[in-house]
């Protein structure tokens, strides 16, 4: 009786540490978008372009390793992201990655210094991102042509461009079907696509996931380079092969995400890690 009760309140005390580690994670997150947004915004008038990119990068690329160091240091939530390192010096590349989660793009851009990312129009005007994304010189997804036009553009400076292919976080296991503008976008700069598949044991903001709503927890993600595509000849052939290589490197680490909290020590958590999935379980 006694050791249920002491189980009863070991478990009701992990539970509200995790809401703190996830509800004060979140609130640090948009204090460190806001401070920045009061930065860039005069920033974006006065310095010249070159400058403000190169320094607009750089600076979201810190706050971002900030804020995954910040949730590294709770033990809740752990990252891999050793395998992005290798890209730092590498040309430019299209960054392809799966879109499990609203993390994905922090997760990828924390470890690059000079990555424009292709963001949903709306959010060029967001008051936490908006001012960060116009200094950085990130590119709208409003117009496929103007997409090609900025991205030749912005190769020109040796920058990689982050681009989800799916267009939207993932609906349907193991991948939604890919949109087209990779494929365009890769054949008229002949820049190479470079996949990115990014792992986790849960679906933590996924499409549809409430950021109040506390998932399973210790949370883990890790991301692994892909497969590498020369610039395609054809786009409609270059999308189906896309499409057919992201299902079959997917496929195999669908797994049932865990059920209840845990506490494993962090060695066990990054070897178990391996073998979570890339989504978690489909939302009811």
């Amino acid at each position: 009786m006694i050791r249920l009760s002491l189980q009863s309140v070991g478990k009701l005390l992990l539970g509200g540490y995790d809401y703190l580690v996830l509800f004060l994670g979140l609130l640090w997150l948009g204090f460190l978008a806001l401070g920045w947004t009061l930065v860039a915004a005069p920033l974006y008038v006065l310095l010249p372009k070159h400058y403000a990119m190169h320094w607009g990068r750089y600076a979201i690329m810190v706050l971002f390793r900030i804020y995954l160091a910040s949730l590294s240091m709770s033990r809740r939530v752990s990252f891999d992201l050793t395998e992005l390192e290798s890209l730092r010096g590498e040309a430019s590349l299209i960054i392809a990655p799966n879109h499990p989660c609203l993390l994905d793009a922090v997760m990828i851009i924390s470890r690059l210094p000079n990555v424009a990312c292709v963001m949903k129009s709306a959010l060029m005007h967001n008051i936490f991102l908006g001012s960060g994304a116009r200094l950085a010189r990130y590119i709208s997804n409003e117009s496929i042509r103007q997409m090609v036009v900025q991205a030749s553009e912005d190769f020109k400076t040796g920058s990689h461009l982050l681009l989800f292919p799916e267009g939207t976080r993932t609906t349907r296991q193991p991948i939604n079907q890919l949109k087209g503008s990779i494929a365009l976008i890769s054949m008229q700069t002949q820049v190479p696509v470079q996949t990115v598949l990014i792992e986790t044991n849960s679906p933590y903001l996924s499409k549809g996931w409430s950021l109040f709503r506390k998932p399973v927890m210790p949370v883990h993600y890790k991301i692994k380079l892909g497969k590498r595509f020369d610039p395609p000849e054809n786009a409609h052939h270059f999308m189906a092969e896309l499409e057919n290589y992201f299902s079959q490197a997917l496929k195999p680490l669908l797994q049932p995400a865990p059920t209840q909290d845990s506490l494993f020590p962090m060695a066990i958590q990054n070897e178990a890690l391996s073998g979570f999935n890339s989504h978690g379980t489909p939302l009811l």
